[in-house]
């Protein structure tokens, strides 16, 4: 059997390789991507003449008026294969505090995370956690007398019995050093982002006299290197030069972004990185690169947070220095960003559900976490 016919969906819910049935839980926050998931997983059941309307087992994690909370899973879960959905991003969601409104922070969803692993209270054949944004991911290392969140984070979640851990675009995949004996993966969506940058620019030319890829910093370096080897065009990238003897907001501040490569001029370029918070240093990049002529720049985040609001945004594509954004559907987008036409939003739920239905039968993810083979027909379907 071969790689691409070993993740086709007739091969899941048609085997006889499902030790137990399959149960999906979204944590308050995240129920449009399990909705999503639902769908093609209920779409692949029914291929397969399995009638299931639903994966989806409902849950809640009530609160008290003093602000604690409790889980609670509504239908029995005993025996079964659950797969427990979490956003920590998702700050839209709110509770009362004492005759206050209170933002559910990263922490908050954290918990409630565990509430519903509790609430499952061990009557399941298996637990696994689909966390996109990985909690605590931002702080990845430890310098001095610093909190290490995302390895307590991981240590704590394998102590509750968690078997598979699935994150997307880790902001640094070793931490998964951290519990070496858990099942840890971490998905790179890279060909659902080239699909849809195609769908919406279907005229891109990615030879190397007119296309380009550039690091955003040297942390970035693994993914945007990726993307300039399957498209075969040319990589550069900036670093960025710090004041280390400040610190504002936590991080040293930047004093300039320094960029290292090969002209720019007249082509278009493509900049991935994780995560687009404030969106300072993406559109510094982006306004440098502009000054070396660069024809259109196009940027990609895997979580396009937009904390700042995407103000700043526009008026970057008004003046023409930007030309579109990138994001996934991982984690909460603002309404007003999905209504930009320069944003385009990348659909993950498809790629999502066949790691879900390949767990669930214990076959191998190797061929859904490896995109070369989508990528290469893809693009030869181009020519």
């Amino acid at each position: 059997m071969s790689k691409q016919e070993a993740i086709s969906p007739a091969s899941f819910f048609g085997s006889d390789r499902q030790e137990a049935y399959l149960a999906l839980i979204a944590c308050p926050g995240a129920e449009e991507l399990t909705k999503l998931v639902d769908q093609h997983l209920v779409g692949w059941s029914k291929q397969a003449g399995i009638d299931k309307d639903t994966f989806i087992i409902p849950c809640d994690c009530p609160r008290f008026q003093s602000g604690d909370a409790k889980g609670l899973v509504k239908k029995s879960i005993r025996g079964h294969d659950v797969y427990i959905f979490v956003d920590p991003g998702n700050y839209s969601l709110t509770y009362n505090l004492f005759g206050h409104e209170n933002h559910m922070s990263p922490d908050d969803h954290f918990a409630n995370l565990k509430r519903i692993i509790q609430a499952v209270a061990g009557r399941a054949h298996r637990v696994s956690v689909i966390m996109p944004s990985l909690y605590g991911g931002r702080q990845h290392r430890r310098i001095s007398r610093e909190s290490l969140d995302c390895a307590v984070a991981l240590q704590e979640l394998q102590a509750m019995g968690v078997a598979n851990i699935i994150t997307f675009d880790a902001h640094d995949p070793r931490l998964m050093n951290a519990v070496p004996l858990l099942s840890f993966d971490n998905v790179m969506p890279t060909y659902q982002v080239l699909k849809t940058l195609l769908h919406h620019m279907p005229d891109l030319n990615f030879d190397k006299e007119h296309f380009m890829v550039v690091s955003p910093d040297e942390g970035a370096m693994n993914r945007n290197m990726y993307y300039s080897s399957v498209l075969g065009c040319n990589l550069g990238m900036f670093y960025k030069r710090r004041d280390y003897s400040r610190v504002v907001n936590g991080r040293n501040p930047i004093v300039a972004h320094e960029y290292l490569g090969e002209s720019v001029e007249g082509k278009t370029v493509f900049i991935a990185d994780d995560i687009i918070a404030s969106g300072e240093s993406m559109l510094e990049v982006a306004r440098e690169l502009k000054k070396r002529g660069a024809k259109h720049i196009l940027t990609n985040a895997t979580f396009p947070l937009f904390t700042s609001g995407v103000e700043k945004f526009d008026k970057a594509v008004e003046e023409g220095v930007l030309t579109a954004v990138l994001g996934t559907n991982l984690t909460y987008r603002k309404p007003e960003l999905l209504e930009r036409d320069w944003y385009f939003d990348v659909d993950c739920s498809k790629y999502t559900a066949y790691f879900v239905a390949a767990i669930n039968h214990d076959m191998s993810v190797e061929s859904v976490c490896n995109p070369n083979i989508k990528v290469q027909k893809l693009l030869e379907g181009r020519k």
